[in-house]
């Protein structure tokens, strides 16, 4: 396995603040969403990405967000054995994301 990027929930609110488009990829279940999610994020859960992954930006940095930051990890793999580049897992998840 190899190394994972990962960003903080804090570093994403910062450059949100600051105005920066990121891409963001939810892949949490509807009913989670349904709760909330980081503005501007884009929603795929994790049992869609075999078939919608081709709805993501492939340019610069992907990052993605579930819960607590392990259907995110595992999105990451699978986006990385896909050819993604430029994945960045978010620690802690929305979790954490809520304690902002």
């Amino acid at each position: 396995m190899s190394d994972i990027q990962t960003i903080t929930p804090e570093e994403i609110r910062d450059r949100l603040r600051k105005g920066e488009k990121l891409n963001l990829i939810d892949v949490r279940e509807d009913e989670e969403v349904s709760e909330g999610m980081i503005p501007g994020a884009k929603h795929i859960p994790l049992g869609h990405l075999p078939e919608r992954h081709s709805e993501i930006e492939r340019n610069g940095e992907i990052i993605l967000v579930c819960r607590s930051g392990n259907r995110s990890r595992r999105a990451y793999d699978f986006l990385q054995a896909s050819g993604f580049q430029g994945l960045k897992n978010m620690t802690g998840g929305m979790l954490e994301w809520d304690k902002l």
